[in-house]
């Protein structure tokens, strides 16, 4: 499947429903993705859309590292798997966002999609007018992370 790259502004309407950008709603298609996982970021107010690919991957690799036999561990997935709604994207490429997500990730009626390699986020419009960190901070994480 291709990435999700780049970001796009829409608008919800007053039932929650919003348009999927074009170039995401091609990617989804081709790969035959008219079905999707939504559910709040663990660290952000946005909200994270999964093809069923991706969502598959990521509860593989949760329960591989989670032990259903422990309370704590079982928890922690109840609640990653508890937190989550599966969407379908309708003939017009619309998904509906259940107002509690709405609310979740304080997100009004203008948003913006953002795609994150497998992911496409979700986030307020307004959150994302200005950088997630200044550029010192982004370019010493470049170094940290990135550089041996």
């Amino acid at each position: 499947m291709d990435r999700f790259i780049g970001n796009m502004d829409a608008k919800t309407d007053a039932k929650g429903r919003v348009f999927v950008p074009a170039i995401f709603r091609k990617i989804l298609q081709a790969a035959g993705n008219l079905q999707l996982v939504l559910r709040k970021d663990i660290y952000q107010d946005c909200l994270v859309l999964y093809p069923a690919e991706a969502w598959n991957a990521e509860l593989d690799l949760l329960r591989s590292k989670l032990n259903k036999y422990d309370e704590e561990q079982q928890q922690t997935f109840r609640q990653f798997v508890w937190e989550s709604e599966v969407l379908d994207m309708d003939a017009n490429g619309r998904i509906l966002i259940p107002k509690r997500y709405l609310q979740m990730a304080h997100i009004g009626s203008e948003v913006r999609f953002v795609g994150m390699n497998d992911t496409i986020e979700i986030w307020s419009r307004s959150k994302t007018d200005k950088p997630l960190m200044d550029a010192d901070t982004f370019q010493a994480n470049v170094r940290k992370f990135l550089v041996s």
